[in-house]
């Protein structure tokens, strides 16, 4: 009897010890996962700003800069004989 409640009690141990394993590498997946996912919040906020910076610049220029003028049209009519 003492042989099967010691296989009983080693394999409920193992048993345990892979539960335990699993929640920990379900912790560590999790943990990650989210690390990664905020780093990349941070970096689309930075290319964000970068993209809202260049493009308020691209505004200015153009306010600044007169546009070219416009080249004018020949004449489509025939000339009168």
């Amino acid at each position: 009897m003492s042989d099967n409640s010691s296989d009983m009690r080693a394999k409920a141990n193992t048993r345990f010890q892979d539960a335990q394993k699993k929640t920990a590498d379900r912790k560590q997946a999790s943990n990650e996962y989210e690390s990664e996912a905020k780093a990349r919040e941070v970096k689309t906020a930075k290319l964000k700003a970068l993209r809202l910076a260049k493009e308020a610049e691209d505004r200015l220029v153009a306010a600044l800069t007169p546009a070219p003028a416009k080249a004018k049209r020949a004449s489509r009519a025939k000339p009168k004989v």
